[in-house]
């Protein structure tokens, strides 16, 4: 929840932004757009902000472009279903010893702001029910002392209305003392409620008008609008801008029930209509109540309105194109800012992979991640295709946890803290919990045995600013860093999903970084768990390295990445797992042998 509060904050930032841009787009189009279509832009509004409570993060534009793509080449991808096989692949003792040590590290406590935050929202919510729930209590007292409309004249008018209209549904009409304005209330069970005193002052003209207005929120299903507008009301009490556009989407509904009345009329009847709000005008200010569409609004939107009835036109069929098009640019330009928006996301957390689909074929490895979450990620180099399992967890980031050493590793050999030919650092005599920490480390064994203290001293010698330079050169997952040096890497701020895990693999293997070359084959050598250079005529090289993420006591996070140099190709792979316990590096590298093992590659 505290996490929430943060996120919730910020998107609220975004959202007054979004607001602005919106309300600017409509004044800009406000001589393209026809006034439903005006009305219908801040459907887009609610939708963005129910993003922020969604429990996934929506797609952007670019991913549904994509995901079109891959519908339209699924006939013919390299798509396929991996049969369950040999879980345990006998490798003879040619891989060296993986040691998957992982200290435990405590859940971080909820920073205090954050609950502040979530309170303060929380209790303004709960305030507003009271107040909406007040209010529905009014509205119902109205409703058991109103009564069936029994002047004949005016039940007369509403007939015809109804057939004007070609509505089938015949929707009660009451009477009341307790309303200045009509109001329709309902959206499965509509019902019309009619001030005595408009029944009492009868003008056939004026009921006509006004029912004609009542009856077109029927039509346009309003009431699922203010449905809509009170329950974002109550959720965005504390966002001023979010009010402002609530208030002008009400008076937008008026504006554009008030254009679908008079299409039905002549223009010598325009006029009329717009006399027949403004002898009203005084009666029919008030506002509705919740969940009620009516033809009330203040003072100045009844201006609005009236100035809109006095300059109406009925549009042309070219303007309804421009207005359409003005529509959907809009519309798009929404859509592709929503995913900013997502609380699931705030931590940037999702990584926004944009490959063609022709080079992504997905295959399914359940069989080998029974009892986890996670995903295997493989990167054929000469083919330059990959072939994904669980697209969702592949681009998904978490904790490198020892994984990132080997980037770690790189960054110390290029500040100059070690060497290749002088990577000693001497123990200093800390009792550790594993006996292969508890002694003096060179490069090699320390990334074998996943020595933190090793790596812990590079980062202090390197220091932070430059630890931030470098991840951000080589683009490491969401680039963060905290200021505890010891565990930022340990389920902690920074994360990289899989298939960031493979891209830098790849990068690294072909030295894209600009590092100098040896610093490189450095890194390389002290992840080689495998070559067959001295003893098979066959070339063959594994790489790699696993790490697990281990919170309060439980083995929460495991991964294996690495590459395989053939004779004539490289594959890049990566695999992540995730559950309440045993998700482990050893783990995750015992299903990655497998499925390797299964497709040939190793």
């Amino acid at each position: 929840m505290a996490d929430f509060g943060i996120r919730f904050f910020l998107s609220n930032i975004l959202i007054c932004i979004i607001t602005g841009f919106l309300i600017t787009a409509k004044r800009a189009f406000k001589n393209h757009l026809t006034s439903r279509m005006q009305f219908h832009l801040w459907f887009l509004l609610l939708g963005i902000l129910a993003v922020p409570f969604l429990p996934f993060r929506p797609a952007s534009f670019a991913q549904v472009l994509a995901l079109l793509g891959t519908w339209k080449n699924a006939a013919s991808s390299n798509r396929g279903t991996i049969a369950e096989g040999i879980l345990h692949p006998d490798t003879s003792g040619a891989v060296n010893q993986m040691n998957d040590f992982a200290l435990s590290v405590s859940r971080e406590t909820p920073p205090i702001i954050g609950l502040i935050l979530c309170g303060v929202w929380l209790t303004g919510i709960l305030a507003m029910i009271l107040v909406v729930i007040k209010s529905i209590s009014r509205l119902n007292a109205i409703k058991k002392s109103a009564l069936p409309l029994q002047n004949k004249a005016v039940r007369i008018l509403y007939h015809n209305c109804l057939r004007e209209l070609n509505i089938k549904r015949k929707i009660p009409v009451y009477s009341t003392a307790f309303l200045k304005s009509p109001v329709i209330v309902g959206l499965f069970k509509p019902r019309i409620y009619l001030p005595i005193h408009l029944i009492s002052d009868f003008n056939a003209a004026d009921m006509r008008y006004m029912l004609l207005h009542e009856l077109q929120h029927y039509r346009h299903k309003d009431a699922l609008a203010s449905y809509l507008m009170n329950l974002f009301g109550v959720l965005y009490w504390c966002n001023p801008c979010v009010w402002y556009a609530l208030r002008e989407m009400r008076n937008e509904r008026e504006v554009a029930c008030d254009t679908s009345v008079l299409k039905l009329l002549d223009e010598s009847d325009y006029e009329n209509y717009g006399n027949t709000l403004i002898h009203f005008a005084e009666k029919v200010s008030l506002t509705p109540f919740p969940f009620a569409a009516g033809i009330s609004g203040s003072m100045k939107q009844m201006q609005q309105r009236i100035a809109n009835i006095s300059s109406y036109k009925k549009p042309s069929a070219f303007r309804k194109l421009k207005g359409f098009t003005a529509f959907v640019t809009i519309g798009v330009i929404l859509f592709a800012l929503a995913p900013m928006l997502s609380t699931y996301a705030a931590e940037q957390d999702r990584y926004q992979w944009n490959i063609p689909s022709d080079k992504v074929s997905t295959v399914d490895l359940s069989a080998w991640f029974s009892g986890y979450e996670g995903s295997f990620v493989l990167y054929d180099l000469n083919g330059d295709t990959w072939m994904v399992y669980d697209m969702e967890h592949a681009t998904l980031r978490t904790a490198p946890d020892s994984t990132y050493k080997i980037y770690d590793a790189l960054f110390g050999l290029e500040k100059g803290v070690i060497a290749p030919d002088n990577s000693f650092m001497a123990w200093d005599g800390t009792n550790h919990p594993f006996e292969a920490w508890n002694g003096n480390q060179d490069l090699f064994s320390a990334m074998q045995s996943s020595v933190n203290w090793y790596f812990v001293e590079i980062d202090q010698q390197i220091g932070r600013t430059a630890i931030q330079n470098y991840i951000r050169k080589i683009g490491y997952g969401n680039e963060t860093v905290s200021a505890n040096l010891s565990s930022y890497w340990m389920q902690g701020a920074l994360k990289i999903s899989p298939v960031e895990q493979v891209e830098l693999l790849t990068a690294l293997h072909n030295n894209r970084f600009d590092f100098a070359p040896e610093n490189i084959n450095a890194v390389k050598n002290s992840i080689c768990l495998f070559s067959s250079e001295n003893f098979s005529s066959e070339s063959k090289n594994f790489y790699g390295k696993t790490g697990t993420g281990c919170v309060d006591g439980q083995d929460v996070n495991g991964w294996f990445v690495g590459y395989i140099e053939t004779a004539d190709n490289t594959y890049f792979f990566a695999a992540n797992i995730q559950a309440a316990e045993n998700a482990t590096g050893s783990k995750a590298s015992e299903i990655s042998l497998s499925i390797l093992s299964d497709m040939g590659i190793w």
